[in-house]
């Protein structure tokens, strides 16, 4: 059975990405960097809302400005089954399956059917699977600045959590592992 895992970077005051014209989550250095390879590459598959997807395929195409870390993140990334929850979508990229309706019924038959770790990447999308009850855990990667506006780790649900493991990763930041109380 599958665990459905929500984890994001964000600020210390709770973003995961910052106002338009305002501050931004720094991009990882090096050593995050490769932190995040070894996650994506052991995960069984990623669950994604449209805009983080969009966001995402930037992976899809090599680039020639890519140092090898970036490679080895887009090989991760490319390799791992992704499933797309869009209503706006018509079509989705390699490896990848859109989700247009139901969701909460896929998903489901999703976590009885796979083993391993199922990301899941996009807070609306996220708290939509909170409010149904399927997300197993919340890692939430605190990295040293403060944003002060933009969009949220939690878009609307805040479930009660319950830590379960912390520790620090590289670059200064922060893991802290959750599980609904």
């Amino acid at each position: 059975m599958a665990k459905l895992v929500f984890g994001m970077m964000q600020s210390l005051d709770g973003y995961v990405a910052g106002v338009t014209d305002g501050p931004q989550l720094p991009i990882p250095g090096p050593a995050l960097h490769r932190h995040f390879n070894d996650h994506v590459r052991d995960l069984a598959g990623c669950l994604y809302g449209r805009r983080i997807y969009e966001v995402m395929r930037y992976w899809d195409e090599d680039r020639p400005d890519w140092d090898e870390i970036e490679r080895d993140f887009a090989q991760a990334w490319r390799a791992q089954p992704k499933w797309v929850v869009s209503r706006t979508l018509k079509s989705v990229g390699p490896n990848a399956t859109l989700i247009s309706r139901d969701v909460e019924a896929f998903v489901r038959r999703l976590k009885a059917d796979v083993e391993g770790d199922i990301d899941v990447a996009g807070p609306e999308l996220a708290a939509s699977l909170t409010d149904l009850g399927l997300i197993d855990e919340y890692r939430l990667y605190l990295r040293p600045v403060v944003l002060g506006g933009g969009k949220p780790y939690f878009a609307r649900s805040r479930p009660p959590l319950r830590l379960i493991a912390s520790g620090t990763v590289p670059e200064d930041a922060v893991r802290l592992v959750f599980v609904p109380a």
